[in-house]
């Protein structure tokens, strides 16, 4: 088993009601990975924990886990997590990477810098820093850079998708433009459950089916994350205000399959990305689950959930 203790995860700088929730979370995934089935051995999974992508510090780590049964080279997958850009980490995220590796990815699990303590833009420079270091390295653990895919849910969908942003538009930003110069585009962006838009949280004020204690959480993340909305590159912690603009990628963007829960109040940005990435003639998925909620393919014994999961992987295996 890997999971372990991870507490220096949090920001720092997080509240109280972040600490709580982040604590459940992670005392959800560490029971999860006590299940027998949860063993990535018993898959023929090898896990290199805590491989260092950036600067000398916790949180510029990842895990990657390399599928031995499979074939080299095998496709190549990174995936950022998911928690409002102020919580979780890699290792609650194991579920997601064990999902990917048992289907023979070789998965790039990497932790990166919390809000509110590293607001915008430190996060999206270290997925930006894990994105060159996978596509330098990704060859030592016999992965397939020229397949790779981005993945993430939530938050972790924001970067995956700025991320895309930034590989196949040419940026000013350096952190974005040592993307750009790495001459790789992903071959597919699996953004699910995400928050595209970070900038005017208020727009889901006209959704009555919003409660009112999870619209703060809304605006509570987009603050924490954005506090200032007029810091150089704002755009890019809004990757879908870019897709709908009129600027135009030097590369053409990946093929894009997203999945949201129909009951998700954050939904309507994975509708709209469909829309942006529709009119742009790029190729897009968006599957929405009936009755489910944010994240709710994390649940993968769940029915809804497997079809999601199934849906994910029939969309892989024919764009790679």
């Amino acid at each position: 088993m890997l999971m372990r203790d991870d507490s220096h995860a949090i920001s720092p700088g997080a509240s109280a009601l972040s600490v709580g929730i982040d604590s459940f979370y992670r005392s959800l995934s560490w029971i999860g990975s006590r299940w027998p089935s949860a063993d990535p051995a018993r898959y023929g999974i090898h896990v290199v924990q805590d491989v260092a992508y950036g600067l000398d510090s916790p949180m510029h780590r990842l895990d990657v886990w390399v599928p031995s049964k499979f074939p080299a080279p095998r496709p190549s997958l990174l995936y950022l997590h998911g928690g409002g850009f102020r919580i979780l980490s890699k290792e609650t995220h194991w579920i997601m990477a064990l999902s990917f590796a048992r289907r023979g990815y070789v998965v790039f699990n990497a932790n990166y810098r919390l809000a509110p303590q590293h607001p915008f833009p430190a996060p999206l420079q270290d997925a930006c820093l894990a994105y060159q270091w996978v596509v330098q390295n990704a060859h030592r653990y016999g992965a397939d850079v020229q397949r790779l895919v981005l993945a993430g849910e939530s938050a972790g969908a924001n970067l995956a998708t700025a991320l895309t942003v930034a590989a196949c538009f040419e940026r000013k930003e350096p952190y974005a433009r040592n993307v750009f110069d790495t001459t790789i585009v992903p071959k597919a962006l699996l953004p699910a459950c995400g928050i595209l838009q970070v900038s005017n949280p208020e727009r889901f004020l006209d959704d009555p089916a919003i409660h009112p204690w999870v619209m703060n959480r809304i605006v509570s993340v987009s603050k924490a994350y954005l506090p200032d909305p007029k810091v150089e590159g704002a755009d890019l912690a809004s990757p879908l205000l870019v897709l709908e603009s009129t600027a135009c990628p030097v590369r053409p963007l990946p093929p894009c399959h997203a999945i949201v829960g129909a009951d998700d109040p954050i939904r309507r940005d994975s509708l709209r990305l469909e829309k942006a990435l529709s009119h742009r003639a790029s190729p897009v998925e968006v599957r929405s689950y009936p009755r489910q909620g944010h994240a709710f393919h994390a649940f993968v014994w769940r029915a809804q959930a497997k079809a999601a999961w199934k849906d994910t992987f029939h969309f892989l295996d024919q764009n790679l």
